[in-house]
């Protein structure tokens, strides 16, 4: 056997993903603040929902 790298990658964990219904702007949210169970995020003048 060789000693080396192995050619298993990490799993990225992902980022939370939020999309517009009315324009399609997608968004990531990099980093959860914790200050409220949850946020509202608006486009459009409307709530965007979670991607799937």
């Amino acid at each position: 056997m060789k000693k080396g790298k192995s050619t298993k990658k990490a799993k990225k964990q992902e980022k939370p993903k939020y999309v517009c219904e009315k324009c399609g702007l997608i968004i990531s949210v990099d980093e959860v603040c914790g200050c409220v169970d949850a946020c509202d995020i608006i486009c459009c003048g409307e709530q965007m929902k979670p991607k799937k």
